[in-house]
């Protein structure tokens, strides 16, 4: 690819960026977070618009969702907000095809304009994962997702171009490897959200108390240790055998 183009896509990632940035500190203020007001009256015109418009809401979510993941955003925060705003059930529905479809499109733009680039950035640091693809990359791919392998999402988002995966492989391993992560997340989001209707103050005490809060933490405490776990097993022994 020439390089006007690379640095039109780049321009155009960059300004996309910041005015999504912008937007967020426009419209918001720090301070709010702790104010329970805030979140109780957003909370209501949420709840209202989406009695009336769930459909609506969904494809704007999922839009978005897609959009931030293709500007190299992080899937967290958007798994918190749509347990917050859809439940841990829809939430996690709606999140993980969303990032699921996000993802695929990023990597299938990656693996057409930019894929010599990040074969010469990525593939020295992560050719101990190469050949552990090149023998199953459905079933390595998909747990790699689940364990992240200690590399941002973003960069798991890109790293198959190295080992050439198939568009159909990328998705469903992606869509499977999200959901354990992405339930939990979702299950806090939900937490939050039930929290905030029951009270009229938020005190972190009662707070970290909540089931419906602490839960949802100590499983996701549980995860990690377990994909770090599996992490040590299906990639750190098999390359090192």
């Amino acid at each position: 690819m020439n390089l006007k183009l690379k640095l039109l896509i780049g321009i155009t990632y960059l300004i996309c960026f910041s005015a999504l940035i912008f937007v967020i500190f426009s419209n918001f203020d720090f301070k709010d977070l702790t104010d329970i007001n805030f979140f109780k009256s957003n909370q209501q015109l949420l709840n209202d618009f989406k009695s009336k418009n769930t459909l609506l809401l969904l494809v704007f979510f999922s839009i978005f969702s897609i959009i931030w993941i293709l500007l190299l955003g992080f899937g967290t925060p958007l798994a918190l907000v749509a347990g917050f705003v859809f439940g841990k059930w829809l939430g996690t529905l709606v999140s993980v095809v969303s990032l699921s479809t996000g993802a695929t499109l990023l990597y299938y733009l990656a693996n057409f304009f930019f894929k010599d680039f990040i074969k010469s950035k990525l593939s020295k640091k992560v050719e101990k994962f190469v050949s552990l693809f090149n023998k199953n990359d459905f079933l390595y791919f998909t747990l790699f997702r689940f364990t992240g392998g200690g590399l941002p999402f973003a960069i798991q988002n890109v790293l198959p171009v190295i080992f050439n995966m198939k568009i159909k492989k990328y998705f469903f391993s992606t869509l499977l490897g999200l959901v354990p992560g992405i339930f939990i997340v979702n299950s806090l989001g939900a937490g939050l959200g039930n929290f905030i209707v029951r009270n009229n103050s938020i005190s972190w005490t009662e707070l970290i108390k909540d089931p419906e809060i602490y839960l949802p933490i100590l499983v996701f405490i549980g995860v990690l240790v377990l994909a770090a776990v599996m992490n040590k097993i299906f990639f750190d022994n098999k390359l090192s055998e």
